[in-house]
């Protein structure tokens, strides 16, 4: 009887391995808004639904980091659903105060941007399988605005 439930944890552990997964790409990465409290980057995630339903998504999850600090981070939750047989492009919005900003000077030195690492957390929710978190990640830089950006 033992060898039965093995072999049937076996099957279904494979099966589950094999089954399709929607895949997601950080595709852009920009300066959105400047405001004079806070620099509003924002990022594009485009997700592929394998699958001819649509699939919620439970929560998007955020990290930006510079010069190995976090800088910003958050979640948005119930961001909506992922179109059937479809790419859905995901608006990702980060808010980061100047003052996190000012204290990451020697990595802004004198070319005026910022080296950053982005980590995305996409869960959607699987049939079958569940909850099921997408890890994206993208490195880069930003260039700061101006004063003449922000008056």
């Amino acid at each position: 009887m033992s060898q039965l439930v093995g072999k049937a944890k076996n099957f279904v552990a494979e099966k589950v391995a094999n089954i399709k997964k929607p895949e997601a790409d950080v595709t852009d990465f920009d300066l959105k808004h400047v405001s004079r409290e806070s620099i509003e980057y924002g990022a594009k995630v485009s997700v592929n639904n394998p699958y001819s339903h649509s699939i919620p998504i439970c929560e998007i999850s955020y990290t930006l980091k510079s010069a190995g600090r976090e800088i910003a981070s958050g979640t948005i939750p119930d961001p909506g659903s992922l179109k059937a047989n479809e790419a859905t492009m995901l608006d990702v919005p980060m808010k980061v105060p100047y003052n996190i900003l000012m204290s990451l000077a020697r990595d802004i030195g004198g070319d005026w941007d910022i080296d950053y690492e982005l980590g995305v957390g996409l869960t959607v929710d699987l049939p079958v399988i569940g909850n099921f978190t997408i890890p994206l990640s993208k490195k880069g830089e930003i260039k700061l605005p101006t004063f003449t950006d922000i008056f």
